[in-house]
This record gives structure tokens, C-alpha cells and sequence, in this order.
């Protein structure tokens, strides 16, 4: 190993997983944008020519002269765990780490040709060792997915939106190229607290990180199942005008809400995908570039149809209607838009069909959204 290399064992007895893929973690609609990148034919190539009009070189001359590197001298804990997270998931170059002084907490994984991580005050004195455990460890799946690249490219283009708005169209062009990154990057959000739970081993610690970012350091005032609950309400509860807000609210966020994030996390960790990566059978990274990108479409596929089967929302309700042929669609429609209940008093819109019965969870873990610090890790 280098210099750079990891070079401790955890500070506790945790399963390592040499050689892993980030495939292994990744969610579907994540994981199949990534698949397909990496087959593109000179994606490498544009990107390095892209880095010259990106700030990535600002950035890093920014935190180094304004935040405090960690490092055996400086935020050691931190360190340790940074090097902890990086011997479990086999990344063998440990990413920068900077501390920077904001009270909100934010943390994120940015850079083109190599990652760096920052995270702010605000969440180191918000959360204990093993919940910031579990958010390194979360940085650290960006930086393994190679999700760093695409959330400098966000930043730049969300701040080149901003500078073109009046141009006429010009900002519509831009914002549409943002809004689908924002989409994927949701779900990269996900995928990453997936890692920091396979860093952390500890579910009930990344259920706490998740809740103090929603609710601040007063954790004897809550409960997780009550904040689980929290997530099947606002999947399932109001008619398909609220599911019509739910959309909106979350189109101009880089990161799901925590509610949802907890519970897919707590449904990921619950099923077979994440206990076959603790007994040790998972894809290895050296196998990447025989990854079939139409495989990992039909699971995107499958994961939305499984969705819209199983989800309580309205809005997904009307669409299993519609795809099952619903004789009187145009009742449907506007008892979905009213909140009305059908005649029998049961089965209104709020409340799923005969076949809805799911419910649904994973970031970064403080509030990687960039600079401004507006979005949760």
C-alpha cells in the first residue's frame, strides 16, 4: 500500500469487505446511471476537459486555507474513523478531509480527479462517535461510487443557472439538466447511507444520525419507530393533490427526506441484498467493466414497478388503475383529487389498493449539498 494507503484495522471488531464494488450498495436507479457512464466511450476524456471550467482547484485552496485538515495532529477521532471507513469498504487512497466552521450540519464528498471530504461543526458536536461513524462511512461510498464527480458538476451548473437567468431560455436549459442530476442524485444520497451502514454496523446508529438531522440534538425526545411512522404517513396519507406537493417540494433538494431515507435504509437493511454483503458474497470492483448496463436497467425497471405496486401513495395508486384498465378512471380521478371515499367506505386513494401493502430509505450523512450547506449530508 502507499503512503496514502490505509494502514489501522477498526477500533472495533467490524466485517471488512475487501475488493467490494459500490454496485454491491447501490441503489437500482443509481447504480444503473453509473454502469452506464462508465461504458461510455471517451467519458473520461470529456470530463478532464470539462475540469478546466469547473472550481474544483478554488474549492480545494479554499478549504485548505480556511478549514482545518484532519490528520493525526488535527480532529484525530475523525481521522481514525475516516481510516476505519476506508479498510472496511478496501478504498486504498484516503480521501482529504477538512473541518469547516458552519453550524449547520452539512458534510459532502466533492472533486473531479480525486475526492475530497468536508464536513461542518454543526454536525460534529451534533452527532456521537458511532452516528459520525456512519456518516464517514457514508462520504466514503460517494467517494468509491465516484459520485464526487457528478456533485461538482451539479454545483457548477445549479451556479451557472444561476448567472444565466437572464438569458432568455437559457436558465430553462440549464435547470432541466439539474433537475434530472438532482433525481439521480437522490438516489446516490441513498446508496451512500447504505455504505455508511456497512461501514458503521450499527442500524440503530445511523437511525439516530438521521433523526438529529431532522430534529437536532434532543434525542431523549424521540423514538425511532415514531419517526419511521412518520415516513408510511407521508407516503400514504392525503389525496393526489398532496402527492402532487410531494413532488414539488422534493424537485429543487439534492437530498431525499430523512423520514424516507431512515425508512429505506431500515427496509435495505432488513432484506437479502444486505445481509448476503455481511456473509461476504458481493460483486467485486474488478468485475465492473463486465457489468451489463441492460442488467442494470431491468433491475431500475423492476425496483420502479415493485414501487408502484406496493407504494400507498395516491398518485401511485391512480397509476395501478390506470395500468390495470379501470373501468370508471374518470370517478377515480376525481375522488383521488378530492379525497373522497367510494361508496362501501373503504379503499379511498389515501389508503392503497387490495395489492398496496408496502412501505418504504438511505445520503450524505450530514448536509453534502455544497458550499452553501443547504442540503442534509
Amino acid at each position: 500500500m502507499t503512503e496514502h494507503s490505509q494502514e489501522r484495522a477498526p477500533s472495533r471488531n467490524r466485517r471488512r469487505f475487501p475488493g467490494i464494488s459500490s454496485r454491491a450498495y447501490e441503489h437500482p436507479a443509481d447504480r444503473s446511471a453509473l454502469v452506464a457512464l462508465r461504458k461510455l466511450s471517451g467519458f473520461d476524456t470529456v470530463f478532464k476537459a470539462l475540469s478546466g471550467l469547473l472550481p474544483e482547484r478554488s474549492l480545494r485552496l479554499l478549504y485548505l486555507s480556511d478549514s482545518v485538515r484532519v490528520g493525526d495532529q488535527q480532529f484525530v477521532h475523525l481521522n481514525t474513523m475516516l481510516r476505519d471507513a476506508c479498510y472496511i469498504l478496501d478504498l486504498e487512497k484516503v480521501p482529504p478531509m477538512y473541518v469547516t466552521q458552519d453550524p449547520k450540519p452539512n458534510a459532502m464528498c466533492i472533486g473531479l480527479d480525486e475526492p475530497i471530504i468536508v464536513v461542518t461543526t454543526g454536525l460534529v458536536e451534533l452527532l456521537d462517535e458511532e452516528e459520525m461513524r456512519a456518516v464517514v462511512g457514508h462520504e466514503v461510498g460517494h467517494a468509491l461510487s465516484g459520485h464526487s464527480v457528478y456533485r461538482t458538476i451539479l454545483l457548477f451548473l445549479t451556479n451557472f443557472a444561476l448567472k444565466v437567468a437572464w438569458i432568455p431560455l437559457g436558465n430553462i436549459a440549464v435547470m432541466a439538466i439539474v433537475t434530472a442530476l438532482r433525481e439521480w442524485f437522490r438516489k446516490s444520497e441513498l446508496s451512500a447511507d447504505r455504505a455508511g451502514l456497512l461501514v458503521g454496523q450499527d442500524l440503530q446508529a445511523s437511525m439516530r444520525g438521521l433523526m438529529k438531522l431532522a430534529g437536532g440534538h434532543h434525542l431523549h425526545e424521540m423514538n425511532v419507530d415514531a419517526f419511521l411512522k412518520q415516513a408510511e404517513e407521508y407516503e400514504a396519507g392525503g389525496d393526489l393533490r398532496d402527492s402532487v406537493l410531494k413532488i414539488m417540494n422534493v424537485l429543487p433538494r439534492s437530498h431525499p427526506f430523512t423520514t424516507v431515507r431512515a425508512a429505506e435504509l431500515r427496509k435495505w437493511a432488513a432484506g437479502r441484498d444486505y445481509q448476503r454483503i455481511m456473509d461476504g458474497h458481493y460483486p467485486r470492483r474488478d468485475t465492473d467493466q463486465d457489468a451489463s448496463v441492460s442488467d442494470s436497467f431491468k433491475d431500475h425497471a423492476n425496483h420502479y414497478a415493485d414501487h408502484v405496486r406496493n407504494s400507498k401513495d395516491p398518485l401511485m395508486g391512480l397509476v395501478r388503475d390506470i395500468a390495470g384498465g379501470a373501468g370508471d378512471l374518470g370517478g377515480k380521478l376525481r375522488d383521488a383529487f378530492t379525497g373522497a371515499r367510494p361508496p362501501g367506505g373503504s379503499g379511498g386513494p389515501g389508503e392503497g389498493s387490495a395489492d398496496g401493502n408496502g412501505t418504504q430509505p438511505g445520503g450524505d450523512a450530514g448536509g453534502g449539498s455544497g458550499p452553501s450547506g443547504t442540503d442534509k449530508s
